[in-house]
């Protein structure tokens, strides 16, 4: 027990309908310190699960993209028409203002198609699983992992390395 009881003895607590859940890890648990589970809304629940893996995706990408180009420079031209060179953009935040606007309105149409055509949440599936999605959300039509055990683990390893990742793209903004 603790100084607030044995947590084994509130078997009644909606809490208890999350803890079998994807994310829920070693040591913490299932840890809800704003309390939006309380309620136990499985629906509400499955909706920020869902919407927590698109942001781990996001950062994972985010991060990648933050760190290679302090690297790794494309050669050639990033605008032809403008003369702006791959070599030329800053890293970091100073990119925004040198990518011409026609560069992230591609970006955003991209992301969009992606978003709304290929990964299509469907309520009989599970938060990210997405129907047109192969191993690892790859669309490669490998479908899905055939080891369930495996497939939860490399789950868990996605929530806790997308979890890393919002904290790391935030520290590097």
């Amino acid at each position: 027990g603790s100084a607030w009881g044995d947590w084994a003895l509130y078997t009644d607590s909606p809490l208890r309908a999350f803890e079998g859940e994807l994310g829920v890890q070693a040591p913490v648990g299932f840890w809800d310190p704003a309390g939006f589970t309380k309620d136990g809304d499985v629906d509400a629940f499955k909706r920020r699960r869902e919407v927590e893996l698109k942001h781990g995706r996001v950062s994972m990408f985010a991060t990648i993209g933050y760190l290679v180009p302090e690297y790794v420079k494309f050669p050639g031209f990033i605008s032809p028409s403008l003369g702006v060179k791959f070599s030329d953009v800053p890293n970091g935040l100073a990119a925004i203002s040198k990518v011409p606007a026609l560069g992230w309105a591609q970006w955003f149409v991209f992301c969009g198609l992606v978003d709304f055509g290929l990964y299509r949440a469907d309520p009989s599936r599970g938060p990210g699983d997405y129907e047109q999605a192969g191993i690892l959300g790859v669309p490669n039509a490998s479908g899905p992992m055939a080891d369930s055990e495996g497939r939860r683990r490399k789950l868990n390893a996605e929530l806790a390395n997308g979890r890393l990742a919002m904290v790391a793209i935030m520290g590097m903004l």
